[in-house]
């Protein structure tokens, strides 16, 4: 068995949007390459049928398709026969489709429609139902050349972290005609759609929606378009509501997934409703359901999405996160629940047909690979990534556990794979982002990597963290107390506890919600020898007032403005304690990063400079708060080369 190897993860394959056909006899899926050369990701259609599995299409840059109603053809979009002029329209607002027969032959353009298209569903054989970018500061769609130069902003958040500025921008609702060409327009320009479905005779579509001009509120509201009666009925309340799935259950009753966020802020745990169509009355048929209805799972080792919550049937299927894993589940009209799976690690997106599901799966530290589940049995139907496992060296977890208090706080250990029992080794802390994600017992390259290049890593899931409900999660007006805690009791106990583990040479890194607790802990300790903060936090108070998200996202995390209580964002401000860091520290960060801009590491990077502190920054441009986990191949590379030899050179 070979070590592995820091850029090993450029052979990995990566799984997405795994569909069944209409009729259930297929199942579609994205697989996902990387080429160091060119820089980028490769993504192809393959097609699953009596669990063989072969390629569809071969352009590498097909990642979104849809089922045609005929289960025979599959649409998808794509650039592959575009003259130069039409790819230039391509990335702003245009899309051109293509049909491809599952059973072989050539891909041939189906048509075209002049939006940049973002999700889109099959009304009838003539007409499609989509949503596309919209941006109302243009003409017809276009910016004059010149307006190229300049931009203009008139709203809040007026930047989106991957998509840039988003100023006037809208995800409207369109339907288009293929026979005739003709495109309708069916919400307004001010109109943002976050989710729609179609109901089973889909002649009627229930959407998801915010409406705003200036600045945009966390709330939003549901609406049902009669297709045939062109007519739009708002059919939640006017309470301050945050909607996050709408679905037809019965002919006249839609199932919600939605929280008031009266109690515990915008990270509150959704609860499942039932609206009425005709009287529009709502009730709650999960009032005692706690948990998070999305996997929180964190890894290093996943590319493009799928779908996490389906209407099947009788049936909401739809995905929790628990402890430290996340599973499969199926809810019904009367709000009663069933676990479908039951085995650690994470469900990264499933398919479900007449009750048959597949899904992507992170099993015992494997890559992500398709299973089959029957029975509440897993059987796994793919085989892309078993090479790792029969080549590479693999270090095991072991789970530890310490209690802070009256909390449990759960943690791994990982030990070098070449493990001495009298040998000292060092050792690294990895502190997840979110706050509200988890780290569980799935594969992670670079702390594989690391424990493969000689380092104990160790990781845990504070206060803050989810899977434990809502009381567990909510560290609002906390952050950097009792989370902080968490962190520094479980560090001193596993020093304590692993007498291998070189208490001298201990470094400490984290990204995100990491990279705010990293800036913090070198603030408040000196235990650590080495630190890299990753996309962090310093400020609260340029975080507020700077990023996409920090308007909203400051208050009802910190319960202050800069306004209300200066006082309470500079002490939870990690720059405030900046002249008490005597820790070197290397700071990565993306120049195009607006969930935790930029600025917020510049702050860090000159006050540790300032202070006289061997400190260092990294700022990769064309990328944002995804290079970790989604950016470009070489800066993935060169961002862990970054980190490692930081801590090569203080802990070894």
């Amino acid at each position: 068995m070979e070590k592995l190897k820091l850029d090993n993860f450029i052979k990995y394959k990566f799984l997405s949007g795994v569909k069944h056909s209409p009729k259930g006899n297929w199942l579609g899926f994205v697989l996902h390459e990387m080429d160091k050369e060119e820089n980028k990701y490769l993504s192809n259609i393959w097609i699953c049928k009596d669990q063989q599995t072969y390629q569809l299409t071969s352009s590498d840059e097909d990642r979104s398709y849809l089922w045609l109603e005929d289960g025979e053809n599959i649409l998808f979009s794509s650039n592959r026969t575009l003259n130069d002029k039409e790819k230039a329209q391509e990335g702003e607002e245009f899309t051109q489709y293509y049909k491809i027969n599952i059973n072989g032959g050539e891909a041939r353009k189906y048509f075209n429609i002049d939006k940049r298209i973002e999700s889109i569903k099959q009304i009838d054989e003539d007409r499609f139902i989509f949503t596309a970018s919209f941006n109302s500061t243009t003409k017809n769609d276009k910016k004059d050349k010149d307006e190229k130069d300049y931009i203009v902003l008139d709203e809040i958040p007026f930047w989106s972290n991957g998509e840039g500025y988003t100023n006037k921008k809208r995800s409207r609702l369109y339907i288009y005609n293929k026979r005739t060409g003709e495109t309708i327009e069916i919400t307004d320009e001010y109109t943002d759609v976050e989710g729609f479905h179609l109901n089973s005779d889909k002649n009627k579509v229930v959407y998801i929606s915010t409406n705003y001009k200036s600045k945009m509120d966390i709330d939003n509201d549901i609406f049902i378009y009669d297709i045939d009666k062109d007519n739009i009925d708002k059919v939640s309340s006017d309470e301050v509501f945050a909607y996050s799935y709408a679905n037809f259950i019965a002919e006249d009753k839609l199932i919600l997934l939605g929280s008031d966020m009266k109690r515990y802020g915008i990270n509150e745990n959704s609860k499942f409703y039932i609206i009425d169509i005709n009287s529009k009355e709502r009730k709650c048929i999960t009032p005692e359901f706690e948990r998070s209805t999305w996997n929180s799972v964190g890894s290093d080792c996943r590319y493009g999405s799928s779908a996490n919550i389906i209407m099947e049937g009788e049936y909401l299927y739809f995905i929790t996160t628990e402890e430290d894993s996340s599973y499969i589940n199926r809810i019904d009209i009367d709000g009663t629940i069933e676990k479908l799976t039951s085995k650690k690690g994470s469900v990264d997106g499933f398919s479900v047909c007449d009750g048959e599901i597949f899904f992507i799966g992170m099993r015992n530290l494997k890559l992500q690979e398709i299973y089959k589940l029957e029975n509440k049995e897993e059987n796994q139907i793919t085989k892309f990534n078993e090479w790792l496992h029969k080549e590479k060296n693999i270090a095991s977890l072991e789970k530890y556990t310490i209690k802070n208090g009256h909390v449990d706080i759960d943690g791994w250990i990982m030990k070098p794979v070449d493990f001495e029992e009298n040998k000292k080794y060092p050792a690294i802390l990895d502190i997840h982002g979110g706050p509200k994600t988890v780290y569980g017992e799935v594969f992670y390259h670079e702390m594989q990597y690391w424990a493969n290049q000689g380092y104990v890593v160790f990781f845990l899931n504070p206060r803050g963290s989810d899977g434990k409900g809502n009381e567990f999660a909510d560290i609002r007006g906390k952050y950097g107390t009792i989370d902080y805690e968490d962190i520094m009791e479980f560090t001193k106990s596993v020093l304590d506890k692993y007498s291998f583990i070189d208490k001298t040479k201990v470094g400490v890194t984290g990204g995100s919600y990491g990279g705010f607790m990293t800036n913090w802990i070198i603030g408040h300790t000196d235990i650590f020898e080495a630190a890299v903060s990753q996309r962090s936090i310093s400020n609260w108070i340029s975080k507020f007032n700077t990023t996409d998200i920090g308007y909203y996202f400051v208050e009802d995390q910190n319960g202050a403005t800069p306004w209300s209580d200066h006082e309470k964002l500079w002490w939870h401000s990690p720059l405030r304690y900046a002249d008490k860091v005597k820790t070197p520290t290397l700071f990565i960060h993306s120049e195009e990063d607006y969930r935790c801009w930029v600025v917020e590491g510049i702050q860090m990077f000159t006050a540790l400079k300032f202070h006289g502190v061997e400190s260092r920054m990294c700022i990769f441009k064309e990328e944002n708060h995804e290079l970790s986990r989604s950016g470009k191949p070489k800066h993935r590379i060169r961002r862990l080369e970054e980190i490692t030899e930081w801590f090569d050179k203080y802990l070894k």
